[in-house]
């Protein structure tokens, strides 16, 4: 078996030297070979590097995205057995942030190459335990409401905030995730009182390059149109503050929005740990559901969530009865900070006297391409002083259950994280996604930090009033 521990990948590998996975190909109908047209894209020109907070933190290109997919092309051609442990250890190390995606000039979709690697390995490999546990937990309702009912109990005792900080970093750090996500106290932030200093960011000042959106439906949007909102397992569970919130700005915008029964879990947990026919099944769900529904829009507040809604076209694009239902569901989509930014988003009238920067999930600005609406909701709260977040582009670390099943890995790319939060000397951390929350937040809580963790369209809703 060979050894891909100190595995050799060449700097540049000239387009020529490329090979096509149709004859020959070892692993004929797996999920890695129906999109190994993917492959053929890369033309190794290592622009994807220094985007990968894996390899820039482990500095070993098996783990970064040019690298893996050398191991990918390995497995398709039979050169490597999908049982290679070291194959699994710098696949299992991947983030799935899709950093590299919106570095790479050659338009490689790796996130996809990614899922369907995982899921073509997965049968013989299996999925780790604790991985298996929490999907199985996300893949039943009844299970679902049970366990985050649970978690709200516990949060509401405060125990969690003080096991924080007295338990070994191991179990101290899911505790501190659930403390981070604690609603945060904006009341008296929001008063008539003085506005701050403040500036207009613009996205360059946030990532290297300019972002392309991916084409979603652009059709004008009308006054007061009735939009839906996903509720999502986590957001509803732990995070009905942030929905609270979302509802309330929505409303405010002018928008009607209305409740959808049946809704799942999006699926993405799912998919990126390589279980496409739960992630299948979810979607199927979660469309009949939204289809029922009387809304033109189905708006995200969580933007693994989001990311995931939009890429239902692509998860069940070869099955006949499905496909169209599910591009229509994914047109339909929006990240709540892309609706209201396109129709203004409307000034708040109260001052919230914060100073704030800004995180942006990477699966709201790699895979949605959604760069700027975030600072504009930002931009139409009065009283907020607003600085840059330096390496903002940069992953987190959190990755879905990634900080569970790769915690020193993990570690290693939060640090830097918090280390820029420090130096932007903001007392207040704003992302759009709940598991960026939670990691971030416990990140902060475990290092003693004051800084407190909150969504966008927290700050906005508090500067119309809503609480």
């Amino acid at each position: 078996m060979p050894d891909t521990t100190h595995l050799a990948i060449p700097h540049v590998m000239p387009q020529a030297a490329h090979r096509t996975t149709a004859p020959g190909c070892a692993l004929p109908g797996t999920p890695l070979h129906q999109a190994s047209a993917g492959l053929d894209a890369c033309v190794h020109c290592g622009f994807c590097l220094q985007a990968c907070p894996t390899y820039v933190n482990l500095e070993d290109e098996n783990d970064s995205p040019r690298g893996r997919l050398v191991l990918m092309r390995r497995l398709l051609d039979g050169d490597i057995a999908l049982t290679d442990e070291g194959v699994a250890k710098h696949l299992d190390r991947c983030l799935g942030c899709r950093a590299c995606e919106t570095a790479c000039p050659s338009g490689v979709p790796y996130g996809e190459l990614l899922e369907a690697t995982r899921a073509t390995m997965a049968p013989v490999r299996g999925i780790p335990f604790v991985a298996r546990l929490v999907l199985a937990v996300f893949r039943h309702h009844l299970p679902l409401r049970a366990a985050l009912l649970g978690a709200r109990l516990f949060r509401a005792t405060g125990v969690p905030r003080v096991l924080a900080k007295v338990l070994p970093r191991r179990l101290a750090f899911p505790m501190g995730m659930l403390a981070a996500s604690e609603p945060v106290g904006l009341r008296g932030a929001a008063s008539g009182g003085r506005t701050l200093e403040r500036r207009e960011l613009e996205p360059r000042e946030l990532v290297p390059r300019e972002l392309v959106p991916r084409k979603l439906d652009t059709r004008k949007l009308e006054p007061r149109e009735t939009v839906t909102l996903l509720e999502g397992c986590v957001m509803s569970g732990l995070f009905a503050h942030v929905n609270s919130a979302t509802t309330g700005a929505l409303a405010h915008n002018g928008f009607r929005v209305c409740t959808t029964q049946g809704q799942r879990c999006c699926g993405a947990l799912h998919a990126h740990a390589g279980d496409l026919e739960s992630a299948r099944a979810l979607a199927r769900e979660n469309i009949v559901a939204f289809e029922r529904s009387e809304a033109a829009l189905v708006v995200v507040n969580a933007a693994g969530c989001g990311a995931m809604l939009k890429q239902y076209g692509h998860l069940l694009h070869d099955d006949p009865a499905w496909a169209a239902r599910a591009e229509s569901l994914s047109a339909r989509t929006r990240d709540v900070s892309e609706l209201l930014a396109t129709v203004g988003p409307a000034p708040g009238h109260l001052d919230v006297a914060r100073r704030v920067t800004h995180d942006a999930p990477c699966h709201q600005m790699h895979a949605q391409r959604i760069v700027k609406p975030p600072l504009q909701l930002l931009g139409a709260v009065p009283g907020l002083s607003v600085t840059p977040l330096e390496d903002a582009d940069q992953c987190c670390g959190s990755a879905g259950i990634y900080n569970l099943v790769e915690p020193d890995t993990s570690d290693a790319v939060l640090t830097p994280k918090l280390a820029r939060i420090a130096e932007s000397h903001a007392e207040l951390l704003a992302t759009g996604n709940p598991g960026c929350h939670m990691q971030i937040g416990a990140g902060l809580l475990l290092s003693g930090s004051d800084v407190k963790v909150v969504h966008p369209v927290e700050l906005l809703a508090a500067s119309y009033g809503h609480h």
